[in-house]
């Protein structure tokens, strides 16, 4: 089965300049994009490509429906997450570099961690939390 079972979904405010950032900023790429009503991304996703795999994330833009009264955006919740987003990467350091370069606002600069690889946390331009890090627990 390529790919992962289980995959992020998230909402945003403005769902297109997400796709953008987060293709420029992390490395994601667009898989399909479904436009909704009033300019709004009624669904996303974006894929990200690794040697161990591709992974994939799903997106769309905050609204009043049944799945949105379930979700608060960080804004909201005076910043905080109830979740984040784990992403395995080949080079830290150069991801770091790349998002930080893009206005990523970098919580945890990278460093190793006890359980092996190296780490980095940052919040996108929306304020959801992110890690990316070179231990990947599926290698043998």
């Amino acid at each position: 089965m390529p790919g992962s079972a289980i995959i992020p979904a998230l909402r945003y405010r403005d769902a297109a300049a997400a796709i953008d950032w987060l293709c420029r900023a992390f490395g994601f790429e667009s898989h399909m994009v479904v436009d909704g009503e009033d300019g709004l991304v009624a669904h996303a996703q974006l894929v990200y490509r690794h040697r161990g795999g591709d992974a994939m994330i799903m997106l769309g833009s905050v609204r009043d429906d049944e799945y949105g009264r379930l979700l608060i955006a960080p804004q909201d919740a005076g910043g905080a997450n109830t979740q984040s987003v784990y992403v395995v990467v080949d080079d830290v350091d150069a991801h770091h570099r790349r998002a930080a370069a893009a206005g990523a606002d970098v919580v945890t600069p990278p460093e190793e961690q006890d359980y092996g690889g190296s780490l980095y946390t940052c919040r996108d331009p929306e304020g959801h939390v992110w890690s990316f890090g070179s231990y990947d627990p599926w290698a043998q």
